[in-house]
């Protein structure tokens, strides 16, 4: 599947009852600099590690093939304090924040720009910066939910995401394939033990099959959030069809696709 329609065709067709299987594209990249003072603790930013990995160009412009959905940014400290007002006039109608990374880490910003986003009619999520590195999976969706990533059945909370991609020492955090695939489960397991909701995975196709080794399939649970700077999502990664939200462009904030209507974002919100 490599466009944003065929997205939307698999959800018309998929179960519009069963909202933890709904799929959404979300496209984003790099965050812009900030004029504020920024938390530099905050490293990890969201794609950031896929960029320097994949070496590709972030393209300014929605691609062509994202034509029935909705457009969305994603932000962490780097952004600061966000002028959310300006995105919003701008046509962003959703947005993901960092909240944590692994089980000591929170985003200094968070507060600002999670309501931020909502005050101004965003629909909005929390995402989590996994690192099985320094603890185990479902530690870290502990700590994500009680640090900003629960949800809400407002209509206006997305499920929380996983960011897993390559991690900041080595790729792979030195895990093999069935210990990643199994840190995964443990934290999507949690994640919706605390909360009735599967959580978004946010990955690129190339790490996922790396650091997998295509091992598990999370496609009938978790909405896949894909990473790719192009024209347009290209393959992904192992037994997803179709996917939720499209990560393509960096420029000049990191840029997000969901894959359908406004309508069907709500009922991802809504659960």
């Amino acid at each position: 599947m490599s466009s944003a329609r065929w997205g939307w065709r698999r959800l018309l067709g998929a179960a519009l009852a069963v909202s933890a299987a709904v799929t959404v594209v979300t496209a984003g990249g790099a965050q812009a600099a900030s004029t504020k003072a920024v938390d530099t603790s905050d490293n990890h930013e969201m794609g950031a590690a896929i960029r320097a990995h994949d070496g590709v160009p972030s393209p300014g412009a929605v691609p062509s093939s994202v034509d029935a959905s909705v457009p969305g940014i994603d932000v962490s400290s780097y952004q600061g304090n966000v002028n959310w007002a300006s995105y919003w006039s701008a046509g962003k109608k959703f947005a993901y924040v960092k909240a944590t990374e692994g089980t000591g880490y929170t985003n200094a910003y968070f507060t600002q720009q999670y309501n931020g986003s909502y005050n101004v009619g965003m629909i909005r999520g929390a995402y989590h910066y996994g690192r099985p590195d320094l603890s185990g999976g479902a530690a870290q969706a502990d700590y994500f939910v009680a640090h900003g990533g629960g949800w809400s059945k407002d209509g206006k909370t997305l499920p929380g995401t996983l960011d897993i991609e390559w991690g900041p020492n080595s790729a792979c955090y030195g895990l093999g394939t069935s210990a990643m695939v199994a840190w995964i489960k443990a934290f999507s397991d949690e994640y919706h033990k605390k909360t009735t909701r599967w959580p978004v995975i946010y990955t690129a196709t190339s790490w996922w099959s790396q650091c997998t080794g295509n091992g598990g399939d999370f496609s009938s649970t978790n909405p896949l959030w894909v990473a790719r700077y192009a024209s347009s999502a290209g393959t992904l990664p192992y037994k997803w069809g179709f996917y939720t939200f499209w990560q393509y462009s960096s420029t000049p904030i990191d840029q997000d696709s969901f894959s359908a209507d406004i309508s069907r974002l709500k009922v991802l919100a809504t659960g």
